[in-house]
């Protein structure tokens, strides 16, 4: 059994990965000139973490758990504080982190080289698994379709369906090298701003604003935040830091699947990064998918859209709310409120929200010889 993923993204590697593990011969096809991400880093929340393990995918020590930090406010303040033991016994599992490349490195070298080709644009996918694209055409048992939010398999399978949606906000993102940072999230009016330790001094921020799209900023808005959030951006070389517009799939899908194709990651479900799921989700679509493909038998691929199709969307309408809630808030008295909460919380209490998101528990793969 033969199956071609369109897109070498996160979702469509750990796609790849996990049918080869379960026995099927894949075909990866990537337009860009080699397999990379544009990204800075990204949160593995237990759910993810569960997800690799099931791929047979191990960082190692690229991965770094973060074990102290929290919620602060703009002028540096506690509002609350992380307790990782607790984190993990409501979880089942640590708060990580890793640099993209280092992942889409893990995820590539489960994959065998040979399965792997670069530049290679599709043009074309019919439902009865015929892929053509720059170079020549496939014809495939199963087509996953990880070709990402603009996705061009999901406009020719839903043509009338609407097109990705603005969140209302966007980002600037980087990552800098800076010793003894620790794990913070902090409010402003309108704005998130985050600082995410990975490995080897290095740190990854965010700013998520309130904006407009196609308007960038000359830099990014953090003027009186606390340290060391002026450090880090100052210490980000200006060519490094990275600017989006954050879209979502405002819209949910009626189905992942139409004939041999099976829609993945941002071109099924794409979500705004407010809960930091959208990665997790495409990994946890790529282990069902591969636990539904086990049996080789294109006929149970409804299966797949029953178990993911309601919860990735679930998970996309808890990212909605949760902008609303936070780097989307803007009413002056609103956002008073909601630190005067915050600060109520035991620590131990302030580390439960997500949990039943990333609680979640993939299926096992059978492991092919």
């Amino acid at each position: 059994m033969h199956a071609v993923v369109v897109g070498g993204g996160i979702g469509g590697l750990a796609a790849a990965a996990g049918l080869h593990r379960v026995g099927w011969e894949v075909t990866v096809l990537e337009r860009a000139g080699e397999f990379g991400d544009v990204g800075a880093g990204i949160s593995l929340w237990p759910n993810a973490q569960r997800c690799l393990q099931e791929l047979g995918v191990d960082l190692g020590d690229r991965l770094a758990v973060q074990r102290e930090g929290g919620l602060r406010d703009p002028r540096g303040r506690r509002i609350t504080r992380f307790d990782a033991a607790e984190f993990e016994r409501r979880h089942g599992g640590p708060l990580a982190a890793v640099h993209r490349r280092d992942l889409i490195a893990a995820l590539r070298d489960a994959i065998p080289a040979e399965s792997l080709i670069t530049d290679a644009e599709v043009t074309d996918v019919r439902e009865d698994g015929l892929v053509r694209f720059a170079g020549g055409e496939l014809h495939a048992d199963l087509v996953v379709a990880a070709d990402g939010i603009r996705s061009r398999i999901r406009r020719t399978l839903f043509p009338h369906h609407p097109e990705p949606v603005h969140s209302g906000s966007s980002a600037f993102r980087g990552v800098a090298r800076l010793p003894y940072t620790r794990l913070s999230t902090s409010f402003g009016r309108g704005t998130e701003v985050g600082v995410l330790p990975l490995t080897g001094d290095d740190v990854y921020w965010w700013i998520c604003y309130r904006g407009e799209p196609g308007h960038r900023p000359e830099k990014p808005p953090a003027t009186g935040w606390h340290d060391p959030i002026p450090a880090l951006i100052d210490a980000t070389p200006p060519e490094n830091v990275l600017h989006h517009d954050l879209y979502h799939l405002g819209t949910p899908l009626p189905s992942y699947t139409r004939g041999r194709i099976a829609l993945l990651g941002d071109a099924a479900h794409a979500m705004p990064p407010f809960l930091g799921q959208g990665g997790c989700q495409a990994l946890e679509d790529a282990v069902v998918l591969a636990h539904t493909m086990s049996a080789k038998d294109v006929e149970h691929l409804a299966r797949y859209d029953r178990q993911r199709r309601p919860r990735s969307q679930q998970v996309a309408r808890a990212s909605v709310r949760m902008g609303k809630l936070g780097p989307q808030l803007t009413n002056p008295v609103a956002a008073k409120l909601r630190t005067a909460v915050l600060k109520t919380l035991p620590a131990k209490q302030a580390v439960r929200a997500g949990a039943g998101i990333t609680s979640w528990r993939p299926p096992a793969l059978p492991r092919t010889p």
